[in-house]
């Protein structure tokens, strides 16, 4: 089946015994997860960023080849989770903002044909200004506002156009409720007074990075706040993961390095928890900006998190 948009992943020769060969590419039938490839850093480059997270999908697809049995060592159970590879949504030429636009109606396209097969997305970025049609595409098929977590070390509610600007237009677009909106993981000197006040002043909840490696992740603690409402059982969410939230000794591979981070562990910890909420129904994981990282290891470790979802989405019932 092909999703809207979109063109066919590239995966290198798979072992039988690696949890990417078990990923279907030909029909979602049967699937729990889709997995949606963002190739582009338009919103990058608008910010002024370094580009490269173009590349983050193929070079997630290369590590997770390589890397990830299809047996959980630590709970003892198989990762029995089947997977449909969706491919990578086709980013619009150009470069500029108007290219930016289009690409983001064609990521809703492709989110919402697999919003609306059941499937919960799972999204490997690109900037992170793709989150803003992927979560779109989520508050538009459960008719109103959804709850989520961003862990990332910037707000992302900047007004200019760019890279920086998913979480402005998803609360001014009444997509994201921002009181059960959860920005954790915020560099100390990342983030402009302006916006900080921008997101306090509507009701979201903001944890320093400071406070994130002293507590360490509280991850119920936050899923239960962007689930909280009326009616939580009946309640969406998403996960987003700015991969330039983990310290930059681990994660080199951005599009901005983090000199004080998060661990590896700690983001682990968080995708898990993502992965074993039912209502969780969108997850992603951006700005893998591979020509930065010549070693390969930020794409292991993106690989890694993958897992760790798919881990907990096991336990789903």
């Amino acid at each position: 089946m092909r999703i809207p948009h979109t063109t066919t992943g590239t995966w290198p020769k798979l072992a039988a015994d690696r949890f990417a060969s078990k990923i279907r590419t030909g029909t979602p039938d049967g699937c729990r997860v889709a997995l949606l490839g963002l190739p582009d850093d338009t919103g990058v480059s608008l910010l002024g960023g370094r580009p490269g997270a173009a590349h983050g999908p193929g070079a997630f697809r290369a590590a997770l080849a390589a890397f990830g049995t299809t047996w959980d060592g630590l709970a003892g159970r198989a990762l029995d989770v089947p997977v449909f590879d969706a491919g990578d949504v086709t980013p619009a030429s150009g470069g500029n903002e108007a290219a930016m636009f289009e690409t983001h109606a064609r990521v809703t396209a492709a989110a919402l044909a697999l919003h609306e097969r059941g499937l919960v997305v799972a999204c490997i970025g690109g900037g992170h200004d793709l989150s803003l049609p992927t979560i779109a595409a989520l508050a538009k098929t459960t008719g109103g506002r959804v709850g989520g977590i961003n862990l990332d070390a910037h707000t992302d509610v900047r007004e200019t156009v760019g890279s920086g600007m998913p979480f402005r237009r998803l609360i001014e677009t009444n997509a994201v409720d921002p009181r059960r909106f959860v920005e954790a993981g915020l560099g100390r000197f990342t983030n402009a007074r302006e916006h900080v006040e921008w997101l306090s002043s509507r009701g979201a909840t903001l944890v320093p990075m400071e406070e994130v490696l002293e507590l360490g992740v509280l991850a119920r603690n936050w899923l239960d706040a962007a689930l909280s409402g009326p009616d939580p059982k009946k309640a969406s969410a998403f996960v987003s993961i700015d991969l330039d939230v983990i310290d930059g000794a681990a994660m080199p591979g951005v599009s901005a390095v983090n000199p004080m981070g998060l661990s590896v562990l700690g983001a682990c910890h968080l995708a898990e928890v993502a992965g074993a909420e039912s209502r969780v129904r969108h997850f992603d994981l951006m700005e893998l900006s591979p020509p930065h990282d010549p070693s390969g290891r930020s794409a292991r470790v993106t690989a890694l998190l993958f897992l760790s979802f798919i881990a907990g989405f096991a336990t789903r019932k």
